[in-house]
């Protein structure tokens, strides 16, 4: 085969190093974006915060503020000295400041310590202890104490002489622990443990018969074979309802839950005077300069290491400008696009996809698909994720367009104002939607109820 030489054209994108710097610093949550430049100070000399002390007049407010606290003090016969010094803590681990940070505590640990509280003697306190360990997230024993003990290794039970008996009398010990309901071994357990603390009353009584003999027909809400079966008329059978509502069907709800993650809008959307503007939240845009002292050094040597963090350092700057920007131009636009929905509610919400903002900001899909990512604005609606604004769209009577979330809106109101002893079924919301010339199927009803969490029509009925 003979070999040739050819001259071949083609065209080939590469990513700078400063674009994929600003697409990766876009991506960011605001969050994960304050942790990003704290890296890049740690790691680049040449980087540093812009300092905002205060102000001449910010300096006075605060030395009257001293003053004034200092006199309410004097007045009251106390030293200015004695307080401050009081409000001080010293560099040593009494004053650790780590030390003052609140523990989450487990219900684990709750427990627990409960349980050492009772002065058990080693034996009892270490069956009750495996019986902790053994509950599920929502408090409760999902196994009978015949399968805990059979799960007992057979010489550890041989060894101790351990019988059924005093698993039994473990168990008793847990099901007098807070919160009520702990240890139960199945919901009815659990809400009849909690009934028992309330003072008794003839509804309290009903609602015990409830939950021992016709819990499964509440839960079918069949009221009507549960009347008959109580031998109760409806007023009574309402209230022994409520009360058993007020109840907590998991125990463990408010324990072991995942720490909160904070959000930081990245912009601030209000109206002033008749309009609705959009601005960046400055608390959440960190102001960085390259070091003078620095950069001056530079300028008479040329040292290759420092030289290129100076460069990296202003591509970092520009990077974060760049961000900023882009992040405010989407948001305005979103704001643009559905005013209706900020003066009217999600009823008002307006049919919107990534593919509009992105022709009208002359920007590719996928830079909006990353701007609108993990991004949050500060609303008088509270705080809501740039996504939130975008959704699909179904046609109505009248050949326009309504968006998926003013279609959920409608139903939410339409469940909420329906008759509780004659909920609405999906085809009744169906036919409701469509006399308000919102057109949808049946089944796209039903995906939208799901959605919302909406019990079907037949859990809804109450008395």
């Amino acid at each position: 085969m003979k070999q040739s030489l050819q001259l071949r054209m083609a065209q080939q994108l590469n990513l700078t190093p400063q674009l994929q710097q600003s697409i990766k610093l876009l991506q960011l949550s605001t969050l994960d974006f304050q942790q990003e430049i704290e890296q890049y100070l740690a790691d680049n000399p040449l980087l540093e915060r812009e300092d905002h002390g205060l102000d001449s007049a910010d300096a006075s407010e605060a030395q009257d503020t001293s003053a004034n606290e200092r006199d309410d003090f004097e007045d009251d016969g106390l030293r200015w000295d004695e307080v401050r010094g009081s409000q001080s803590f010293d560099d040593d681990d009494e004053h650790d400041p780590t030390l003052r940070v609140a523990i989450e505590l487990s219900l684990r640990d709750h427990l627990l310590a409960q349980a050492r509280l009772l002065a058990l003697p080693s034996r009892d306190f270490a069956l009750l202890t495996m019986l902790i360990e053994a509950l599920d997230d929502d408090g409760l024993l999902p196994v009978s104490l015949e399968e805990v003990f059979e799960q007992l290794p057979a010489e550890f039970v041989a060894e101790l002489e351990l019988e059924m008996a005093e698993l039994q009398i473990a168990h008793q010990h847990l099901l007098q622990l807070e919160p009520l309901g702990v240890g139960a071994r199945s919901l009815g357990e659990c809400l009849l443990l909690q009934l028992k603390q309330l003072p008794p009353s003839p509804t309290v009584e009903l609602a015990k018969r409830v939950l021992l003999e016709g819990l499964e027909l509440l839960a079918v809400r069949d009221f009507t074979r549960l009347k008959k079966l109580l031998q109760c008329n409806e007023v009574q059978l309402k209230e022994a309802q409520q009360i058993i509502r007020s109840l907590n069907p998991r125990p463990a709800a408010n324990w072991g839950g995942e720490t909160a993650r904070y959000v930081v809008p990245d912009v601030l959307v209000q109206k002033v005077r008749g309009r609705w503007s959009v601005r960046l939240n400055q608390a959440a845009q960190p102001k960085l300069k390259v070091n003078e002292m620095y950069a001056r050094v530079l300028q008479g040597q040329a040292g290759e290491s420092l030289a290129g963090q100076l460069q990296e350092a202003r591509w970092l700057i520009k990077s974060i400008e760049q961000r900023g920007n882009t992040i405010l131009r989407v948001a305005q636009a979103i704001v643009a696009r559905q005013q209706a929905f900020f003066e009217y509610g999600e009823v008002a919400m307006k049919p919107l996809v990534l593919r509009d903002i992105a022709e009208e900001l002359d920007l590719h899909e996928s830079t909006i698909s990353r701007v609108t990512t993990q991004k949050f604005m500060l609303t008088p609606r509270g705080v809501l994720e740039y996504k939130y604004f975008f959704g699909s769209h179904v046609e109505n009577d009248s050949g326009g367009e309504n968006s998926a979330t003013a279609i959920k809106a409608l139903i939410k109101q339409l469940v909420q104002q329906e008759n509780a002893q004659k909920p609405l079924s999906d085809n009744a919301i169906t036919e409701e939607l469509a006399k308000q010339g919102v057109a949808v199927a049946r089944r796209t009803v039903a995906k939208y109820r799901e959605a919302l969490g909406i019990a079907p029509a037949s859990q809804r009925k109450s008395l």
